[in-house]
């Protein structure tokens, strides 16, 4: 940080990115120094046999070997250099590191005689037309290894320049200073990123609703760093910054918990938490309506969790083509049904129990299953999470839209991707609803999902409740950046929200990403290391965790974490800024969001942890239990965690297996409170 300037234009990259590929290459290089020096100096007097000394014969070989020998050592000598200037300074001290740009224009332009030597070199070993035979096998497999690495190392290297090629970077941060010039270069973002959808994912285009997913996508995407000079590295970086902080952060606030002596926050004791609830939110139904909605998943989720025997045990579920009826419950599904046999074979449920299974796979539309409960006495209608590419760009079109539903405040907004599936939904799941409840009048109607599906089964329910006012919806992971916050509120009579740990996705909203970008440029300037020394340290924490160490060192000014802090009552980011690009950062930031309306999470939200075992427990095995538990408030999840299970608790088997586990330990330990 900021942005890499060579010939010219900004490229994704940074002056202090290049001491890991210079080092890899220079390792590389050596080894070819070293072969080439042994063919030179020890083989070549006496191996090479050259019916010519001319510049076909023996003066050929010479100079493609001296060539090659003087280039090498010349390459080693450069990217020591560049290793040693771009490992100077923090992230934002682009002093230090000043001669980078001139040091990779020169190895940019050895490209050039280096590619004519290994011309040189094909054409001697691959090739007639020189006049030299080589008799000694070992000269003849370390030449040719040589040129063959070689070409393969110049297509590494072109991959490398494309890849960190921004097709915007003539554009100068200095002409970002007006408004227009701002929304120009916004608009210019948002078209290649719109185009570079179209060409990766062109069978998306088919889709109805495919061009319009690209576009808002391309859009938030544009948003989310515009006027910022971040590089993908800096962001990185900035991850594994934000770890240690939030880890500091954590430990001031059990500190100062524990000295306050203030009431617990999560308990071990289920039957406290829901004293006082209704009877219908309860762990044992949430666990068994959470396998329906895992089992809407279908055929790729048997697979995923049963890689060498998944097929094996889909195979009985499976329909023959011939033996389909024409009049079937299932639609969308390929020939054998696998879908559906996923859905038999996770849900343990007979086919006469699935009334209507819907496996319809487009942008902003799910699929989803409606089946009959007839243990609990309901009609359960499960909507599979994302799974799909096209499940992606639903949850990326993350805009907020107007939400309108009986009960609910005039101004509530919704996710604009889940309120447009929950739509789609309606016009299938309605008639559908009307023929279960002609059948099972008496039954009720529940709601579930996972991830996506949850938030889609929410907007859904929230249209239906007037029709079904006594329905009930079992969500599970549910995103952050679902309902506003009124409706939100409205939805915690008939919606149970169960998210596990770290969950990233119950934080994940347009919001919070906004916020991250905040945390991570205050972050970048607060740190005292170079970037070199923070993905190191990065590889650490993920093998090892964060030491207590590292909370204090990594910081120039450890009080400065507190003093960056900002939320929505601050509009300026407080960054000490390093340059005139750097100072874009302190605008203000309300101005920069993608969408002006705030989401929530929707529901009751319980929110299951894993106990920190403390003192003794570390050391000898106890019977205390594994999980504690609190309701939350929606606001609690609107800033992203770093964490390294934040990916894991959000997988579907990872909250099954958590919720399975605080019911087996519910009567097997002395219920207590931790902090």
């Amino acid at each position: 940080m900021p942005a890499l300037r060579l010939l010219g234009r900004k490229w994704l990259a940074a002056s202090d990115d290049l001491v890991f590929p210079s080092i890899f290459e220079l390792l590389f290089r050596f080894v070819w120094l070293v072969l080439i020096a042994l063919v030179v100096e020890v083989l070549y007097p006496v191996m090479w046999q050259c019916r010519s000394d001319g510049w076909l014969g023996k003066a050929f070989v010479q100079l493609y070997l001296c060539g090659t020998l003087a280039l090498q050592a010349v390459l080693l000598l450069l990217l020591a250099t560049l290793a040693q200037q771009s490992a100077r300074g923090t992230i934002t001290d682009i002093d230090a590191r000043k001669f980078v740009s001139p040091l990779v224009l020169i190895k940019v332009l050895l490209v050039l005689p280096e590619i004519a030597l290994n011309c040189m070199g094909s054409m001697w070993m691959f090739c007639d037309v020189i006049e030299c035979t080589v008799t000694d096998r070992f000269s003849s497999i370390v030449i040719q290894s040589i040129v063959l690495f070689n070409w393969v190392q110049l297509a590494l290297t072109i991959f490398g320049l494309f890849m960190v090629f921004d097709p915007l970077g003539s554009v100068s941060y200095g002409d970002m200073q007006d408004t227009p010039n701002q929304v120009r270069h916004h608009k210019k973002v948002t078209g290649l990123w719109s185009r570079r959808f179209r060409w990766a994912f062109c069978w998306l285009k088919r889709d109805e609703h495919g061009k319009e997913a690209f576009q808002q996508v391309a859009a938030l995407l544009s948003a989310l760093f515009r006027s910022t000079d971040l590089v993908p590295s800096d962001v990185v970086a900035g991850c594994v910054l934000l770890r240690v902080r939030q880890k500091r952060e954590t430990r001031e606030m059990r500190r100062i918990q524990m000295l306050n002596d203030e009431e617990p926050i999560y308990t071990t004791d289920v039957n406290k938490i829901f004293s006082e609830t209704p009877p219908w939110m309860n762990l044992e139904d949430a666990l068994h309506y959470l396998r329906l909605s895992i089992a809407a998943y279908g055929w790729p989720y048997v697979l995923y969790r049963h890689c060498f025997t998944g097929f094996c045990k889909l195979a009985r579920h499976l329909t023959c083509c011939c033996c389909r009826p024409k009049n079937s419950i299932v639609t969308d599904d390929n020939c054998c049904m696998c879908n559906f046999a996923g859905v038999k074979y996770m849900s343990k449920l007979a086919a006469d129990d699935i009334i209507f299974a819907s496996f319809n796979n487009r942008v902003f539309e799910l699929p989803f299953c409606v089946i009959a409960d007839h243990d609990r006495e309901s009609i359960v209608v499960a909507v599979r999470g994302s799974i799909s590419l096209r499940d992606i760009f639903t949850d990326f079109t993350a805009g907020s839209e107007k939400f309108e539903a009986d009960g609910l405040p005039e101004d509530t907004a919704a996710h604009k991707g889940m309120a447009m599936g929950a739509a789609k939904m309606l016009k299938r799941l309605l008639p559908v609803l009307d023929r279960a409840f002609q059948q099972y009048s008496h039954y009720d109607l529940i709601l579930t999902g996972h991830s996506l599906g949850a938030g889609v089964a929410v907007l859904v329910a929230l249209k239906l409740r007037p029709r079904y006012p006594h329905l009930k919806v079992y969500a599970f992971s549910t995103p952050a950046g679902l309902i506003s916050r009124e409706a939100a509120r409205f939805t915690e009579s008939f919606v149970l929200t169960v998210g596990v740990g770290d969950d990233l996705v119950m934080r994940l909203s347009v919001h919070s990403i906004e916020n991250l970008r905040t945390k991570v440029i205050q972050t970048i300037h607060a740190t005292k290391l170079p970037k070199y020394r923070i993905m190191l340290n990065g590889f650490g924490y993920a093998l090892f965790g964060v030491p207590a160490r590292d909370l204090e060192s990594t910081w120039r000014r450890p009080e400065d974490l507190e003093a960056n802090h900002s939320d929505d009552s601050t509009d300026a980011l407080l960054v000490q800024s390093v340059s005139t690009e750097a100072a874009l950062v302190s605008r203000n930031v309300f101005a920069r969001r993608f969408s002006s309306a705030r989401l929530y999470t929707a529901g009751r939200i319980l929110h299951i942890v894993r106990r920190k075992r403390m003192g003794i427990e570390k050391k000898v095995r106890t019977h205390e239990p594994t999980f504690e538990m609190r309701w939350a408030c929606a606001e609690d999840f609107m800033e992203l965690q770093v964490m390294p299970r934040m990916l894991l608790d959000h997988l579907p088997e990872n909250v099954h297996r958590t919720i399975q586990t605080v019911i087996e330990e519910r009567h097997t330990y002395r219920p207590t409170h931790i902090v």
